[in-house]
């Protein structure tokens, strides 16, 4: 089981790295050519969005591969949830559905990881 927990911590930090990072970095312009959404919304919400991907990314890894307060890994988790949460209300308030799927996914895996490091295998 903490092979499988450390797969998925690893895959969905990825996601969250990759998708948080130009939210975070790039101009908006550039941001809004792949997500439409991000025009019309407040830049200073964008960036918001981004550094808690990014947060929660990193979260994900480096508290448990550090041995350095482990159980922020599982925080993290719970965290990444509520992010995914607020997007599928979000996508699903602008009838954006083909954006649901990714967003379901994401928030089945990261409540995995928030379960299993909190109840399963907790460090």
């Amino acid at each position: 089981m903490n092979i499988a927990l450390w797969v998925v911590q690893v895959l969905v930090a990825i996601m969250f790295l990759l998708a948080g990072f130009p939210k975070t970095f790039q101009p908006i312009d550039t941001v809004a050519k792949r997500l439409t959404w991000a025009k019309e919304i407040p830049a200073w919400l964008v960036r918001f969005i981004g550094i808690a991907e990014l947060l929660g990314g990193v979260g994900l890894i480096l508290p448990a591969l550090t041995h350095i307060v482990p159980s922020l890994t599982a925080i993290a988790a719970v965290g990444l949830v509520l992010v995914m949460v607020c997007a599928i209300i979000f996508h699903i308030s602008r009838k954006e559905y083909s954006n649901i799927s990714v967003g379901v996914v994401l928030l089945v895996l990261a409540a995995f990881v928030a379960y299993g490091r909190f109840v399963l295998m907790p460090f």
